[in-house]
């Protein structure tokens, strides 16, 4: 009996339960999880862009509806201060990865009002600009695209004030940086995103 227990005892070492996860060798976890992220949002942009052009092309209707007025200037000034967020979140995370830790705080921070800045102008822009989402086709897709990329903003910003807050408590290194990177990725996302909606929604 005692041989029968011992046979079917297991041998030590041996593994229990479900299999170990597989690991990518070349993309960390959190870069690999915030990638596919941006990917599904560019088909959630995707679709709102479908409706733009289906508008504009498959249509031919004016843009924008006869009467109503986009202000490009206001817009190519919010542009210019969510590019230079990309600068300055860039050189944060230039600087943690050489140690510079009053950079990164610099940085972060400054990425965190210029974010700020252009969402209070976005707001402001939805005030005075005349027309409701309800008038028009157009207006609707527009009030859709720039709408979107603004609750994106907001995102990213609840994203920054994180690591703004986490830089000045000191709490990244060189070798541990990567929750100042992945927020990047996303806010560089945001920020090519909204080249692309003010160059078709406000220019073309």
């Amino acid at each position: 009996m005692e041989a029968a227990s011992i046979a079917h005892s297991p041998a030590h070492g041996d593994h229990h339960g479900p299999p170990p996860a597989n690991r990518s060798s070349r993309v960390e976890t959190q870069l690999l999880g915030m990638l596919l992220f941006i990917i599904s949002e560019v088909m959630v942009f995707g679709a709102f862009f479908t409706a733009y052009f289906f508008i504009r092309v498959a249509k031919g209707a004016p843009w924008p509806a006869p009467g109503d007025h986009l202000p490009v200037e206001v817009a190519g000034v919010n542009t210019a201060i969510l590019v230079s967020s990309s600068l300055t979140i860039h050189w944060a995370q230039t600087s943690i990865k050489n140690g510079n830790r009053f950079g990164l705080k610099a940085g972060m921070l400054t990425t965190f009002l210029l974010g700020c800045t252009f969402l209070f102008i976005q707001i402001n822009e939805y005030a005075n600009i005349g027309f409701a989402p309800q008038d028009n086709a157009q207006a609707t897709v527009f009030y859709s695209l720039t709408g979107l990329h603004g609750a994106h903003v907001f995102i990213g910003l609840c994203l920054l004030l994180i690591v703004t807050i986490r830089s000045f408590r000191g709490h990244y290194s060189p070798q541990e940086h990567r929750g100042v990177e992945v927020p990047g990725i996303y806010w560089h996302f945001v920020d090519v995103m909204w080249l692309v909606v003010y160059s078709t929604v406000y220019i073309l």
